[in-house]
């Protein structure tokens, strides 16, 4: 008989639970080739940490999903399509609002599609689980790295200047079949979204008003993105979507943030034009861009006049909206809009 391992069927059994509630410990020993003793006990334990509720008698216990579900599937790149994985091995097995419902499925499907299109690997696995507070999805792909395709699309070396890009919206190496929407809707939907590729890792919380910032990069190949939503969330996909609209319709991009702290890095002042050229590339796509100072502790004259200068100068249908400034570097870009710099 094999060992049965309690934390290797999680990944399972809240489907399992679903296909044969009156006949569990059959399908344990069947998939596992444990005792039926052992799976009785598995299920016993399952039951005390929340993964499995039981009804019916002692003799015939009758089990479902509990509090914590999760499902794990691995899948061959080639000829998937995004949506059915998710109507036929995730949603049915998930118990969450409409509206959370909603984004978890455009955030899935999104990744999904990304690694399909995007990753050059051959395979994907692809990680769903409910705690009683959230749902969370893990997407990991074993191709390139998105940074390393960021490189050879758009020649840009730097991970935390491929990120600033990413970060507007709008960037896609394949423009006749997407926008550039995707990876930007998608954190925008998370209360917790982390981006893991080529040695690097960023990261973006919900509830902290300072945007993108470096996290601890994972030791494996591919591209892996992990989306955390909070089951209470009053956040639904209309109101991100009207959010980044001007007219607050929901049907155009055409408003962004970037965050600075990205251009910064470990250098918290930023001096040069060039540093405001890389910040105002393709700005012109959109009507409204927030520029969040957050973390930055100084610019430079160079920088502050490139910006709100010269770029305003050359694309006055685009506007610079500066946001959580010092008040030194709110002078100097005051300065700078009067003429006075």
């Amino acid at each position: 008989m094999r060992r049965l391992c309690v934390p290797q069927l999680t990944s399972w059994i809240t489907a399992a639970a679903l296909q044969r509630p009156d006949d569990l410990a059959t399908l344990v020993v069947e998939r596992t080739g444990c005792s039926r003793g052992s799976a009785l006990k598995a299920l016993k334990r399952l039951v005390e940490t929340q993964w499995l509720s039981r009804s019916g008698s002692t003799r015939r216990p009758v089990y479902a999903p509990g509090l914590l579900r999760q499902v794990v599937k691995r899948y061959p790149l080639a000829g998937l399509s995004e949506d059915l994985p998710w109507t036929r091995d995730f949603a049915p097995n998930f118990a969450v609002s409409a509206a959370v419902g909603r984004m978890l499925q455009h955030a899935f499907q999104e990744l999904l599609n990304n690694a399909i299109d995007h990753s050059g690997g051959t395979s994907v696995t692809v990680s769903v689980r409910q705690t009683p507070t959230q749902v969370q999805l893990l997407v990991s792909d074993d191709g390139r790295g998105l940074f390393d395709r960021v490189r050879e699309s758009f020649d840009i070396e730097d991970p935390m200047h491929a990120m600033l890009e990413l970060s507007k919206g709008k960037l896609t190496s394949a423009p006749d079949r997407h926008t550039g929407r995707g990876l930007f809707f998608t954190s925008q939907l998370a209360d917790v979204f982390d981006l893991h590729a080529n040695g690097s890792a960023f990261q973006r919380r919900g509830w902290e008003g300072s945007g993108w910032r470096s996290g601890k990069p994972l030791q494996q190949g591919g591209t892996s993105v992990y989306v955390a939503i909070s089951l209470d969330t009053q956040r639904t996909l209309e109101s991100v979507l009207e959010a980044w609209s001007c007219d607050r319709s929901g049907v155009a991009f055409d408003r962004t943030n970037i965050s600075l702290r990205l251009m910064a890095g470990t250098h918290t002042a930023l001096d040069s034009r060039a540093q405001a050229r890389r910040v105002v590339a393709r700005l012109q796509q959109f009507r409204r861009a927030e520029v969040d100072f957050a973390g930055v502790s100084d610019i430079g004259h160079g920088f502050a006049d490139e910006l709100f200068r010269v770029f305003a100068r050359n694309h006055p249908g685009v506007e610079i909206v500066p946001m959580n400034m010092t008040p030194r570097i709110a002078a100097l870009v005051n300065a700078v809009n009067a003429g006075m710099a």
